[in-house]
């Protein structure tokens, strides 16, 4: 956060996440892709548990609990010396480890049909066998947001295709997929138009 005219531009007080969180919980979403800097930053935080807003002279004392998430392996950070010791230890009090989504296959159907609920062109209810099957199928390196994503790349080609089954649009969102990474957005649209 900042106070007015700590910089320019600054034409009002603006509160930081920290103050935010007071009295709350503050969620640090991929801490693993914090650079040092921010890591030195954030312990000074996290010990003293004060912040202070640019441009200001008074600390605030803070009262929050931190929730942090990563896809990388601390430890082996830590051992490399990307990742502060200090930092790691202060942060991971309780930790859990959630496994990749190829590695709980069972949550692929019951995901699929989330994600279909928001969609306005899919009836996640009605959903055919092959489709669920192919989605289970996948090995889904990006995990669940790779998932949602190819939920939501369906919905567009289903509003796209004139006519057109669930199971066949999912047979081309799951068509070569080594084909489609060397290949543009736009050629991969070609490649859709030309098989609907």
């Amino acid at each position: 956060g900042h106070t007015k005219g700590a910089f320019t531009g600054a034409d009002r007080d603006k509160e930081g996440l920290f103050a935010a969180a007071n009295g709350g919980t503050l969620f640090l979403d991929e801490i693993g892709d914090m650079p040092p800097s921010l890591q030195a930053k954030l312990l000074g935080v996290l010990e003293s548990r004060k912040v202070m807003p640019v441009g200001s002279t008074r600390e605030m004392a803070l009262d929050i609990k931190l929730v942090v998430a990563t896809n990388r392996n601390l430890e082996e950070m830590v051992e490399r010396g990307t990742f502060r010791r200090d930092l790691f230890y202060r942060i991971s009090g309780i930790s859990f480890r959630i496994p990749s989504l190829r590695e709980r296959k069972e949550d692929i159907p019951v995901l699929l049909r989330h994600f279909l609920r928001r969609c306005h062109r899919l009836d996640a209810d009605a959903v055919p066998p092959e489709v669920v099957h192919r989605f289970v199928e996948y090995d889904w390196p990006g995990n669940v947001r790779e998932l949602a994503n190819k939920v939501k790349r369906l919905e567009v080609m289903a509003e796209l295709a004139a006519e057109g089954d669930l199971t066949e649009l999912t047979r081309s969102l799951f068509g070569d997929m080594a084909e489609q990474k060397r290949s543009s957005l736009f050629e991969q649209v070609e490649q859709f138009e030309r098989q609907m």
